[in-house]
């Protein structure tokens, strides 16, 4: 019993170790498109691109340490079911702060390209 004790400690430990490596992604800077030149419209494109791809990484470091949260939240003493319990929470609203943050990058970056059409029509 003690060995599954200490093995499900070590999952909620490793859990919250895995939240400490996830890096949220600084979102960028989405030029302002009835300003904007081309080459800054593609520089902004490429910047939004990047992002994306590391919040993609962030989301699945961030998925990998809810996982293992959720299965060490299953079994184990009350206190230790708790501490996962709360590393589940954490780990899956990180996630959706992380889909949120995505999706406001790039609704911002699409009204940025119609007011760049806009202000260069043809």
């Amino acid at each position: 019993m003690n060995k599954i004790t200490l093995s499900l400690a070590g999952l909620a430990l490793i859990s919250s170790q895995v939240f400490a490596e996830c890096t949220s992604p600084d979102a960028p800077i989405v030029p302002d498109g009835s300003t904007a030149s081309m080459e800054d419209m593609l520089a902004g494109q490429k910047s939004v691109k990047a992002f994306q791809e590391a919040n993609l990484a962030y989301m699945k470091c961030l998925e990998e340490g809810y996982t293992a949260a959720e299965e060490a939240a299953k079994t184990g003493t009350e206190e230790e079911m708790a501490a996962a319990q709360e590393d589940y929470t954490k780990g899956i609203d990180a996630y959706n702060n992380a889909v949120s943050q995505e999706e406001e990058v790039a609704g911002q970056f699409n009204i940025e390209i119609r007011e760049y059409k806009a202000a260069n029509p043809g």
